[in-house]
């Protein structure tokens, strides 16, 4: 039985990316050794790092000034290392879920927060719109996507002060216009590639102006001079986001992807406007994703929630079970999710309902 994966991260990803990571694990460039095992500065290596960080710049534009690099640490550790480089006295951020919560946590250890709106009121069901940012801070901080409670802001806000986001669940699948931001940084292990690399990209001009001393791990600037080689990068999770580049890029790049990805979303928002036993916890359909589609019972069938899982699970929906703040169930349609799973998803959906 096919097995379809709907986890949130780590996630699905692209066959070409498995094969030819499997490939390198045991076989790296004809070195006759793993790329698990060879010098992160051997050129074989070198060639890898510096060709994801080239495809990145070529698949998002990227202009020239900003610095590509592939860092760990996951999004966590860009919650502070980005008030690190860039808060001074005061910074701004919007507050639209947890990951949010957590990334305006760690800014307060460096400076004032202004927190410029919330949807915590309706447990992030929503974006909120219509608020202001301040043209007194350093810098104005969101989150483009939502995983745990599925709303995701889908064009590049406007800013009075320098942009700044974690995109780590919807980079790659729309295109962005970068020069409008800062810093965008992004935990791979959604749309890029293995956990356990981050990619982050800085405008380089932007640095070294706070007065406090930078910690040599958490400064950009040292990872920019040394090519992400300041200490030893993932060698396999970099190799993996290589592979991932390379396919999206030979899917026709952001622009074919988003096209792809607005399917499968609409194919499955479709099915729960449709189908009596399910609701969307998303009530505007501007603010939902098309990452993160989630959805529970309605509520004259919430007592079939562990009856409904268990059946799509039988069928080979795997990763389904929704996060414990939101409940009921998350399908993740992530760029390597193929439209036929979604389909599958949706023929559950519709079977669950004519048995019940």
């Amino acid at each position: 039985m096919k097995k379809h994966n709907f986890y949130a991260g780590p996630s699905i990803l692209p066959e070409f990316t498995k094969e030819k990571t499997a490939e390198a694990i045991l076989n790296f460039a004809g070195t006759g050794l793993s790329v698990m095992e060879v010098s992160h500065r051997s050129k074989e290596f070198v060639a890898v790092i510096t060709q994801a960080m080239d495809l990145v710049k070529e698949l998002l534009q990227v202009p020239d000034g900003y610095s590509v690099l592939f860092l760990q640490g996951g999004a966590s550790l860009q919650f502070l290392m980005a008030p690190y480089n860039l808060l001074e006295t005061k910074a701004a951020y919007l507050n639209t879920g947890s990951w949010a919560s957590k990334a305006i946590k760690e800014a307060r250890f460096l400076g004032e927060v202004v927190e410029v709106a919330s949807s915590k009121d309706k447990n992030f069901s929503y974006i909120p719109k219509n608020y202001q940012v301040p043209a007194d801070v350093d810098y104005f901080h969101y989150t483009s996507n939502n995983t745990i409670y599925g709303t995701e802001i889908l064009v590049d806000p406007v800013s009075p002060v320098p942009l700044v986001s974690d995109m780590s669940s919807d980079i790659f699948s729309r295109p962005i216009d970068v020069s409008k931001y800062a810093l965008i940084y992004a935990g791979a292990q959604k749309n890029l590639g293995p956990s356990a690399a981050t990619l982050v990209i800085v405008k380089n001009d932007l640095l070294g102006k706070v007065s406090r001393p930078i910690p040599t791990m958490l400064d950009y600037r040292v990872h920019i001079e040394n090519d992400s080689m300041f200490n030893t990068p993932g060698t396999v999770p970099v190799f993996g986001c290589l592979q991932t580049l390379i396919w999206l890029k030979e899917q026709g790049g952001v622009e074919a992807i988003e096209k792809i990805n607005k399917a499968k979303a609409e194919l499955l928002y479709a099915e729960i406007e449709r189908n009596k036993m399910f609701a969307s916890t998303i009530p505007d359909p501007a603010d939902r994703s098309r990452m993160n589609v989630i959805f529970v019972m309605a509520p004259e069938y919430a007592e079939l929630e562990k009856a409904f899982n268990d059946f799509a699970t039988s069928r080979g929906m795997i990763g389904l079970k929704g996060h414990r703040s939101v409940g009921g169930f998350r399908a993740s349609l992530y760029n390597a999710m193929p439209i036929e799973s979604v389909q599958a998803l949706v023929d559950v959906m519709k079977e669950f309902e004519k048995n019940n």
